[in-house]
């Protein structure tokens, strides 16, 4: 971990001026000032006196050298400051033969710039006051005394790519909470110590130890922010003691990266940090990692994941008089008592754009095989270095350089076969950490993450390249409907000029009694006005007036701007054109001169959400054309709603059409580049057609874009397991919970300050006792309550939403009103793990290929498992296939955990009415909208019921059914059924109003017009019959019962069918 090099590199510090600087003994006393490094000292300054403004120029430099082979080491600057101790001479009295000193402060000197490539650096330094010491101390809005300080190396003291691919690790150990019982203040000291080793690229790793920690009773909580402090024992001052610009901050519970992060631990960490006894440190430790470095520290992390921290307590003994100090073996062993272990999972820090890690851990009883199993680590820092710690854990010589024993990797061989016997079992202290719960709070921190994550500029980029943004169309003003506008306006203008013409030759009367004037003479008046205007040539200035126009409409309109490769194709585009010109005449005429007496019918304009209710009727009656029909229409309609585009392409994928889905997909993420589902589902068809570098890009986009969509998380973490990035699966997979809790915590917050507690919690929670009862007595599992028992089984957070009938303040997180009328289909609606909601996501995308994968983590998630909606999930995947056996298996279990959700019974109606069972179809559906709470497809189950009893001949109930579903959601097919219900019912009147209802939404449904032509037939409307039964003939009606029906009310009126 240092800097090779085979020379050293003198760096020079100098002390230029002292500012507001005040003596023991008058204005202007004689002060010196002391540099040391390293338990070294590096020289006194002259002696200077201050002035009486309190300034002093010094002028004193010194200087040490930096040489990885012996001495000061760059890991020396990265955790050791410059201590500068100003010094008063007092005057000499009387009969006093020495000097006299008194020391007024220190002053701390930060060298980590030089260890980020800087040569030199110019920094003021405040001077904290010794006890006692006249100096000010540090406050706000008072002067501050202090010293300004240079400096310089004649070079840097790191290459260029030592800069690049180095770093700076950033150790920080906070506080042992709720510590034994044991640990009490009073008697023998004890000296409290953490320590963990940092890997190197050489055979060597280096350690860090915490030492010095101070035990308290508790009672209030550590305060935040508070400062750092230098990892260095004997320091003078106290202000010297903090690290300059560091400081703890804390952080909610549930941002930590460590175990104690779930609600359910919320409590007792509250406990152990204001009540109980804790241990703290506070204190920072730094390591330099070059290069080779931070390769072998990110393996290592690969390797083992875990790394073990280590806490014990060592008496404090007084230093030893004489030049040696020998200890025993056997007393060390009975100092090192208390010898705990932390796993620290350092995986997070291979996660991309991650710096930094904190978090609460147990500690464990030390026990070699077990550490060894768990982090690879093949010795302890406190029992197997010699006993370097116990032999220095001298008062006065806690940090000395001796006590950092350097630890070699191959020691495994030195431990013999007893030393592991002995390791089988705790020692009696030791277990007393689990009994206590004991646990540390550290924070490691890199200055670079290692592995460097994607800019969101750099994602938008590759997106953007991938799909270019296509910018909404500008309306041309010369374009296709400037053309058309043209031509009405010359058409209103020339039928202006003949209708004047027309006055001028017969009169103004002869409009008003036209109606009266017969065949005759009207031809007879139209062969004079055409003989007028050929003869005066206003025939050909009318066609040359419209010349232009018509030229337009065909370049623009029909984009002909070539000749024609055969007469026949001219004829033909010819024809076409003059029925369209033909068309748009009377438009325009019309608009200019509207007809008074007859009035223009009435169109019933189709909104785009009917449009879409449309399409998924037909694409649940699988009928695919005239859904492609409707989504085609919605596009046409509006072509920049990404919307519209979305909706295609999940039907696309219904359809396995996965190339024209990704198309869709592509186009609407065209529209809007920051549309998160469009990037996602973009991202999984990329994933369905295995072009994984894709998917990479849209995934991370997303998750950028949108750093709390739980989604967008969980999908990145597939991709990855997909990829068999195991770490990086986990990262993703880590976020997603942390997101889902966090939106859950929040939901809850919101739900409190809204509606409070108090009945709704009541009322639930008397209904889950009932529900518990019914389940004792029915011995029908209908809800595991032992499952959702946080006592019972230790689950991450998200299990919070499953633990109602425990936690009452969950029920806050309900976000339906059906919390007023509490069923278990309302409780087991709530979101409980990262991979349910994701399937829901996928779902109702129609993304089935992708469904069953994770389907497969919710049934291995220790916080999931089985559910009712995963039963539901998986009938549901293989209704779709047409698999009912297996569809029918699942609903089975589905009913069996949550026998009152409605989404159960009406998807096993589905089942039964699919498989032709409409009896059993029809009670499944009947108990479905029983229920208070409605089911996700209410509109198909209201409308097969009552298509069930239309078959079974119960017209007021199907007339009652279909009532019911018009007002919900009407459509072509619900008012079809209330028609044909009515007319059953011989409710003519009625059934023409809902049949006319149907044919506005629908013109082209044969059955329709069939019951149309019925009930005109038996109204005696002999010209709407006809017309009925025409546009019925034309649109082949299918069903031949229904045809028959027709051609014997036909034979029984005598009228209807045109043909005969």
């Amino acid at each position: 971990m240092e800097q090779v090099s085979s020379t050293g590199r003198p760096v020079q510090i100098t002390v230029t001026d002292g500012y507001d600087l005040k003596g023991f003994k008058g204005d202007t006393p004689v002060t010196f000032i002391r540099a040391e490094f390293n338990q070294v000292v590096l020289g006194h300054s002259a002696k200077i006196t201050v002035s009486p403004e309190g300034t002093a120029k010094y002028n004193f430099t010194c200087s040490f050298e930096v040489n990885p082979e012996g001495g000061v080491t760059l890991n020396d600057l990265a955790h050791k400051p410059v201590f500068l101790t100003m010094t008063e001479v007092l005057p000499k009295e009387k009969k006093q033969k020495e000097e006299k000193t008194m020391i007024l402060g220190q002053a701390v000197v930060d060298l980590l710039p030089l260890l980020e490539g800087e040569s030199s650096f110019e920094t003021m330094v405040p001077l904290h006051p010794v006890p006692g010491s006249p100096l000010e101390p540090l406050r706000s809005g008072v002067k501050q005394c202090s010293l300004e300080v240079k400096v310089f190396v004649a070079e840097p003291l790191l290459t260029a790519a030592q800069i690049s691919g180095g770093s700076l690790l950033k150790v920080t150990l906070e506080a042992a909470y709720s510590v034994p019982e044991s640990f009490i203040p009073m008697g023998l000291l004890q000296n409290f110590m953490v320590g963990l080793q940092v890997p190197s690229a050489g055979e060597k790793d280096y350690p860090i130890f915490f030492k010095n920690g101070t035990l308290k009773l508790g009672g209030e909580r550590e305060p935040v922010p508070r400062p750092k402090k230098w990892p260095i024992a004997n320091i003078l001052a106290p202000g010297a003691n903090y690290i300059p610009d560091a400081f703890i901050v804390g952080g909610p519970y549930e941002e930590e990266e460590g175990e104690l992060n779930r609600p359910e631990d919320r409590e007792f960490r509250n406990q152990a940090e204001c009540i109980k006894k804790r241990i703290t440190w506070d204190l920072e430790s730094r390591c330099y990692l070059d290069p080779p470095a931070v390769i072998s520290f990110q393996k290592r992390i690969a390797d083992c994941r875990f790394w073990p921290v280590e806490i014990t307590r060592v008496p404090l003994v007084t230093v030893p008089k004489g030049k040696s100090a020998k200890f025993e073996k056997t007393d060390d062993e009975g100092q090192l008592s208390f010898h705990g272990v932390a796993y620290v999972n350092m995986v997070p820090l291979l996660y991309p754009g991650v710096k930094r890690i904190r978090g609460a851990f147990h500690v464990y009883p030390y026990l070699g095989s077990t550490v060894y199993e768990k982090t690879k680590c093949l010795f302890s820092l406190f029992r197997d270095t010699d006993h370097n710690l116990i032999q220095n854990n001298k008062i006065g010589g806690i940090n000395s350089p001796v006590s950092k024993p350097v630890i070699s990797k191959n020691l495994k061989e030195d431990k013999t076969v007893k030393e592991k016997d002995m390791e089988a079992r705790p020692r009696p202290g030791d277990v007393q950490y689990v009994e206590a719960g004991t646990y540390i709070v550290l924070e490691i921190e890199l200055d670079k993450a290692l592995v460097p994550k994607r800019m969101p500029e750099e994602l938008a980029r590759r997106v953007k390249e991938m799909i270019p943004p296509r910018p909404p169309v500008t309306r041309r003003t010369g374009g296709a409907q400037k053309a058309m506008s043209d031509y009405h306006m010359q058409i209103k203008n020339i039928s202006r000029a003949i209708l004047n013409e027309y006055h001028r030759m017969f009169g103004k009367q002869a409009v008003q009694v036209e109606s009266d004037l017969d065949s005759e003479t009207l031809e007879e008046q139209k062969c004079q006005l055409n003989y007028e205007l050929n003869c005066s040539g206003k025939y050909f200035a009318f066609k040359e007036q419209l010349k232009h126009a018509v030229v337009k409409i065909v370049r623009e309109k029909y984009l002909k701007t070539t000749a024609f490769e055969s007469q026949e194709e001219l004829q033909k585009f010819i024809s076409e054109l003059y029925v369209f010109l033909v068309d748009q005449m009377h438009v325009a005429v019309n608009q200019a001169m509207p007809d008074d007496v007859q009035g223009t019918p009435s169109t019933i304009y189709t909104s785009s959400e009917q449009l879409r209710l449309f399409a998924f009727e037909a694409e649940v009656n699988e009928n695919y054309e005239m859904a492609t029909v409707y989504y085609e229409e919605r596009l046409v309609r509006e072509p920049q709603n990404l919307e519209h585009w979305l909706d295609y392409g999940a039907f696309c994928l219904l359809t396995k059409d996965n190339i024209k889905a990704q198309e869709c997909f592509r186009k609407a993420l065209s529209l809007n580049q920051n549309h998160i589902h469009s990037l996602l589902l973009c991202g999984v068809l990329a994933v369905l057609m295995e072009n994984y570098e894709q998917a990479e890009i849209f995934f991370e986009d997303a998750t950028c874009l949108e750093p709390t969509n739980v989604v967008a998380w969980t999908l990145l973490g597939l991709y990855y397991e997909i990829q068999n990035n195991d770490i990086r699966m986990e990262m993703a997979f880590h976020e997603a919970f942390k997101q889902l809790q966090a939106r859950v915590l929040r939901a809850q917050v919101t739900k409190q300050r809204i509606t409070g507690l108090g009945a709704p919690l009541s009322i639930l929670d008397e209904f889950l006792d009932e529900s518990s009862n019914l389940q004792s007595e029915s011995h029908e599992p209908i809800l595991s309550v032992q499952s959702q028992d946080p006592t019972t089984s230790q689950k991450p957070s998200n299990t919070f939403i499953k633990e109602i009938p425990l936690k009452k303040e969950a029920s806050k997180c309900q976000e339906s009103s059906t919390c007023l009328h509490p069923t278990l289909y309302s409780v087991s609606q709530t979101p409980t793990t990262i991979f349910m909601e994701t399937i829901r996501f996928l779902m109702k995308v129609n993304a089935v290929q992708y469904v069953h994968r994770v389907l497969a983590h919710e049934l291995l998630c220790p916080h999931g498992g089985p559910s009712c909606e995963y039963y539901l999930v998986l009938a549901q995947t293989h209704l779709l296939k047409k698999d009912f056996a297996k569809a029918e298996e699942y609903l089975q279990q589905a009913a069996q955990m949550d026998y009152l959700n409605p989404n159960v019974w009406g998807t096993k109606g589905h089942l039964y009415f699919l498989r032709g069972n409409h009896a059993e179809a029809k009670a499944c559906y009947e108990r479905t909208i029983s229920f208070v709470a409605d089911a996700s497809e209410m509109h198909f189950i209201f409308l097969r019921l009552g298509q069930i009893y239309l078959e079974e001949k119960e017209y007021k109930k199907a007339k009652k059914t279909y009532l019911q579903v018009c007002k919900r959601s009407p459509s072509c097919l619900t008012w079809l059924g209330l028609g044909i219900a009515c007319y059953q019912l011989d409710e003519l009147t009625e059934a023409e109003d809902a049949l006319s209802e149907a044919n506005a939404l629908n013109n082209y449904n044969a059955e329709v017009w069939a019951y149309l032509a019925l009930v005109c037939l038996k109204a005696g409307r002999q010209l709407e019959a006809e017309q009925a039964y025409k546009y019925m003939m034309k649109l082949k009606l299918k069903d031949e019962s229904l045809l028959a029906e027709i051609h014997m009310v036909q034979e029984t009126v005598g009228f209807g069918n045109p043909s005969f």
